[in-house]
C-alpha cells in the first residue's frame, strides 16, 4: 500500500547475523586478570619480598603456611598464586589443586570444618592441596579456633597461604604459626607496567600519569586504569 516496500524477516535476520559474528569475537577478559602478574618478577614494587620468597623456596625451606599482608591492591592475591605455583614446582608436584577461599563470605566455623573434612582425604590426581584464604581476618573467632589445630599439625599434602589487609586482626595464635610476608605500599616510581604487561597490551604511562594514579589509589594498583593487579 502507498507504494511502500516491506522487507521479509529472513534477509534482516541474515544481516543481523552478519553484524554479530559472535564466534569471531575474542573472549572478553577482565583487565585485572589480563594484566595480573604471573611471575615474581612481574609483581610491581615488591622485589624485596619476592627475593625472600624465592630464596626460601630455592633452599627447600618453604613453609606449610604463610601470612601475606599489605594495603589493598598491592598484589597479595597475585603473590599468593605465584607462591603456590612456585612451591608446587619446587616439590616436583606437577598436579596441584589450588583452592581459593574468600574469607569475607566463608567466615563461619562450618566453612572451616568443611575445609578440614576435605583435608582428611589425599587428592586423587594432585600431590598437594594449596589453600589461599583471602581476607582471612574476616573469619569468626570459632572459625580461627577450628583452623588453628590444622595449622599446628598440617597434613603432608596441604599448604596454606593466608592474605589480609588487617594482620593485627588475625589472632596471635594464627600469626605465630605462619611466617609473615609484608607487601609494601606502592610509590609513583613503581607504577609503570610490569615486565609482562606490555606484551599483553598495556598502555604506556608517563611520570605525571603515574603520580596521579598513585595519589588517587593510595599506593595500590588494583584499581588503576590498567588493572594490573
Amino acid at each position: 500500500r502507498g507504494g511502500g516496500r516491506i522487507e521479509s524477516a529472513a534477509p534482516l535476520s541474515r544481516r543481523v547475523r552478519g553484524w554479530l559474528r559472535l564466534d569471531d569475537m575474542p573472549a572478553y577478559t577482565v583487565l585485572a586478570n589480563r594484566y595480573r602478574p604471573r611471575t615474581f618478577e612481574e609483581v610491581v614494587g615488591q622485589a624485596d619480598t619476592a627475593r625472600v620468597l624465592k630464596s626460601a623456596i630455592a633452599s627447600g625451606r618453604a613453609g606449610h603456611a604463610y601470612l601475606l599482608s599489605g594495603p589493598r591492591g598491592v598484589g597479595k592475591t597475585s603473590m599468593a598464586r605465584i607462591l603456590a605455583k612456585a612451591v608446587a614446582r619446587l616439590e616436583f608436584a606437577f598436579f596441584v589443586r589450588i583452592v581459593e577461599i574468600d574469607g569475607a563470605s566463608h567466615n563461619k566455623v562450618e566453612n572451616v570444618r568443611d575445609l578440614i573434612e576435605n583435608l582428611r582425604f589425599r587428592p586423587v590426581e594432585a600431590r598437594y592441596r594449596i589453600y589461599i584464604v583471602d581476607e582471612v581476618h574476616m573469619l569468626s573467632t570459632a572459625a580461627f579456633n577450628a583452623l588453628l589445630k590444622t595449622l599446628e599439625e598440617p597434613p603432608s599434602h596441604a599448604k596454606f597461604i593466608l592474605a589480609t589487609t588487617e594482620p593485627l586482626k588475625v589472632p596471635e595464635t594464627i600469626r605465630s604459626r605462619c611466617p609473615p610476608v609484608a607487601l609494601r605500599r606502592l610509590t609513583a616510581g613503581a607504577l609503570p607496567p610490569p615486565p609482562g604487561a606490555r606484551r599483553r597490551g598495556a598502555a604506556r604511562m608517563d611520570r605525571a600519569g603515574s603520580q596521579i594514579t598513585e595519589r588517587e589509589h593510595r599506593g595500590g594498583k588494583q584499581h588503576d586504569h590498567r588493572g594490573a593487579f
